[in-house]
């Protein structure tokens, strides 16, 4: 047995020489030094790498392409992250919703601006249903009735958190009918070149954009501050319920719609807190 392990050591460790040569002058091309123990060990490490790399390939690629279970459990993550998906969404038409009746509260004359939440989206919702909503500014108004003359004590108190922010010109033009409370006329107008672009006078989100029997085409914008501007009579509006506006975009286009005109013109309001402010005071036209 001793016998049999020494030739068996003295053939793994034997050194041999490979030498390769050229077949017609005999001339050396390459020459290799080995044993049959490198040798042994060097196609053990190649099994061991082949081993390992069908071992990964079973697990993964492999897998894939024919486990079936691996097809149902791919499939049972993606029903979770859809269904997350759909809560978040569900969510978010909450919150749209939510959004909208506050504004219809608003322009129904239940609430102030104060109560439109701060957290709503400026992506919240489709167009509201315009049938199903009242003059836009009938409620703006009866606010103002509802304050009645303290307004005219009290308004210009918070007025100044307006002073602070630049307002854009909405159009250029001529005052026409100044801003007058006391005979229910709670904007200006202003008289421009004929199709003449409205432009927002500053950054804000889209409340309202629509058609009203006595004002035609009007767009109300919601800004910072619990401030909301409406511009009235237009002949045409480029914007939609919950677009996020930014100030100098242009809104809509001058026109003569509605049965409170009489002439193409603009008629811009101011709603400050749910109580009507001159336009004048902060705007230069």
């Amino acid at each position: 047995m001793a016998r049999f392990k020494k030739t068996l050591s003295n053939w793994l460790n034997a050194r041999h020489i490979l030498i390769i040569q050229n077949e017609e002058n005999f001339s050396e091309k390459a020459t290799y030094k080995f044993t049959y123990a490198k040798i042994i060990f060097f196609a053990f490490l190649s099994l061991v790498g082949v081993f390992a790399l069908s071992f990964y390939m079973v697990t993964t690629i492999l897998k894939q392409w024919f486990d079936p279970r691996y097809a149902e459990r791919q499939t049972r993550q993606e029903l979770v992250e859809m269904t997350f998906t759909l809560d978040s969404l569900a969510y978010e038409l909450d919150s749209r919703d939510r959004f909208i009746q506050s504004i219809k509260k608003v322009l129904q004359g239940d609430v102030t601006t104060n109560e439109i939440p701060e957290t709503a989206q400026a992506s919240a919702g489709e167009p509201t249903d315009i049938e199903n909503l009242e003059q836009i500014d009938s409620a703006f108004k009866s606010e103002f009735e509802r304050v009645g003359g303290d307004f005219l004590l009290t308004a210009d108190i918070d007025n100044v958190e307006l002073r602070s922010i630049y307002f854009f010109p909405p159009i250029s033009g001529y005052i026409v009918q100044a801003f007058d409370p006391r005979d229910k006329h709670y904007g200006i107008d202003i008289v421009s070149k004929k199709d003449e672009p409205v432009k927002s006078i500053a950054d804000g989100t889209v409340i309202f954009a629509g058609w009203t029997q006595t004002d035609g085409h009007l767009i109300a914008i919601q800004h910072r501050e619990n401030l909301i501007s409406v511009y009235k009579h237009n002949s045409a509006i480029t914007k939609e319920v919950g677009d996020v506006i930014s100030a100098g975009d242009i809104i809509a286009i001058i026109g003569n719609t509605g049965e409170l005109t009489s002439g193409p013109h603009l008629h811009i309001e101011l709603w400050y807190n749910g109580s009507p402010v001159n336009p004048e005071e902060f705007i230069s036209f």
